[in-house]
């Protein structure tokens, strides 16, 4: 199954807004250049699936911008990953998850419900290492693969 990239965000500090761009350098050292968090192990780069956030939305009764849930990278047209150890492969990048992004109080704050809106069936998307860096662009295709092998 194959999906698509359609948000890159990035945040310079703590807490700070979300910035959205149409591409990305991404590496194995510091994950989305200008991304505050890029240099963390085991949560470089975060990817948010939009039918889980739809689905979270939908439970809601609202319509939030993608965002609001500070996640890295919007991806449409995939099944999300339920399970550490998949790959993905957005453009020329691989991305090994490495766990359930935890939906934090800060989407408590966003909006009443989210973060518990966010919990079921990893709704909140993945936490990811890079394993192979590059440049990503909205629009580049996503895959999932069960070994960087199959995800290149």
């Amino acid at each position: 199954m194959s999906g698509r990239l359609i948000g890159i965000g990035r945040a310079r500090e703590k807490r700070a807004p979300l910035e959205q761009c149409r591409e990305a350098n991404v590496t194995a050292e510091a994950g989305i250049q200008g991304d505050v968090r890029g240099s963390k192990p085991g949560r470089q780069v975060t990817v948010l699936f939009r039918e889980g956030w739809d689905d979270a939305c939908r439970e809601l009764g609202v319509r939030l911008p993608w965002v609001t849930r500070r996640a890295n990278l919007l991806v449409e047209g995939i099944e999300r990953p339920r399970r550490i150890g998949d790959y993905l492969q957005i453009g020329d990048i691989v991305l090994a998850v490495r766990d359930e992004t935890k939906p934090c109080n800060l989407m408590e704050l966003a909006h009443s419900g989210l973060r518990g809106a966010l919990q079921p069936d990893w709704r909140g998307g993945v936490c990811c290492d890079v394993v192979s860096g590059g440049t990503i662009r909205v629009g580049d295709p996503v895959s999932l693969a069960e070994s960087v092998a199959a995800a290149r």
